[in-house]
């Protein structure tokens, strides 16, 4: 069965694995105390070229989002997303069910616009029933977006300055990071979101890390008792040495940037393949997610030697599907696409 499913369908890269390896028998101080998570730390703001950030490392991409948003709002504030937003769709409800709202916005490619961000919280503090409502807390974007598509930086500074406009934070979802970093198409670096959000985390197990992210406070300005927070939601690993040791792994030579150019690489010899059978997109992107549109006899005949991820239905006879590629994907998986296409 070939698998285009997802990028953390397979385990780890091997030299993850071999610092794991390496460090086994090591005994260290546990809750992310120890000096692999030490290690890490640095080399995270040393890429992205801020020493006084504050770094955390916690053990998947939603418990992330739902501690990182909780602990920054209030009771009553809501975070304010796309429509098509990870935290709107695809959460299970996770930061509603911490006790706040996701406000959504339009989706465009699966991006806020920064204008239409302005003219909504522009309006809400103009209108005199705020006091009734949800206050938008602050700002949730993901890069890439679910759409596998990039914010440039011109989008990036301009949906900052509304932020800091209204005093709100700026909230980057990470979760496939390397890709965007590693995309010919992106004009971000990780200095510059350093730079541009107030917080960010860096996705480990979409990129080469057995499970793991990396939420980086660029400015150190991290929730008080911020471990106390991400423990009580279950969130903290006691053996953090397991994501610090990950993390330096892939910090060291560069292989965080590597998982994602071979994503990409992959991804782009996947898009030829769709064009040479003359199947159509439904979103070309320039990461690792990419969106086709099957017959739905077509889908039915190669779901049986094939995973990809259904997206939604399109009329009664088409169906837009997703297929991923990752620091994993081998030429020769490809090729047998191409045979069964």
């Amino acid at each position: 069965m070939l698998s285009f499913e997802s990028d953390y369908t397979t385990g780890a890269h091997p030299k993850v694995l071999q610092r794991l390896l390496e460090t086994n028998l090591e005994a260290q101080p546990g809750y992310g105390s120890d000096a692999y998570c030490g290690s890490a730390r640095e080399k995270i703001r040393a890429a992205c070229g801020c020493p006084e950030a504050d770094v955390w490392f916690l053990v998947g991409g939603t418990q992330t989002n739902a501690v990182v948003i909780s602990a920054l709002l209030q009771s009553w504030q809501g975070v304010v997303a796309a429509e098509t937003g990870h935290v709107s769709a695809h959460e299970a409800g996770a930061i509603e069910h911490t006790g706040h709202k996701v406000l959504t916005l339009p989706q465009h490619q699966g991006k806020i616009d920064p204008q239409e961000l302005a003219v909504y919280l522009r309006a809400f503090w103009a209108d005199g029933n705020r006091d009734h409502m949800v206050f938008p807390g602050m700002v949730y974007l993901s890069h890439p977006t679910e759409y596998g598509t990039l914010y440039t930086r011109q989008e990036l500074e301009r949906l900052s300055a509304v932020s800091r406009q209204y005093g709100i934070p700026l909230y980057l979802d990470g979760a496939r990071l390397a890709c965007a970093l590693a995309s010919p198409q992106s004009d971000v670096t990780l200095p510059e979101l350093a730079k541009l959000c107030d917080v960010f985390y860096i996705g480990g197990t979409k990129c080469g890390a057995l499970c793991g992210e990396a939420v980086v406070f660029s400015r150190g300005r991290a929730p008080r008792q911020f471990l106390t927070i991400v423990k009580q939601n279950g969130a903290l690993l006691a053996k953090g040495r397991l994501l610090g040791a990950q993390f330096d792994a892939l910090f060291t030579e560069g292989l965080y940037l590597e998982t994602g150019r071979h994503a990409i690489d992959m991804a782009a010899r996947l898009r030829e393949i769709f064009h040479e059978k003359g199947i159509p997109f439904f979103l070309e992107s320039p990461t690792n997610q990419q969106f086709v549109i099957l017959e739905n006899s077509e889908l039915e005949r190669l779901k049986k030697e094939v995973a990809f991820s259904f997206w939604e239905r399109l009329g009664e006879t088409r169906t837009v599907v997703r297929f991923a590629t990752s620091w994993s994907t081998r030429p020769e998986e490809l090729e047998a696409l191409r045979a069964l296409l």
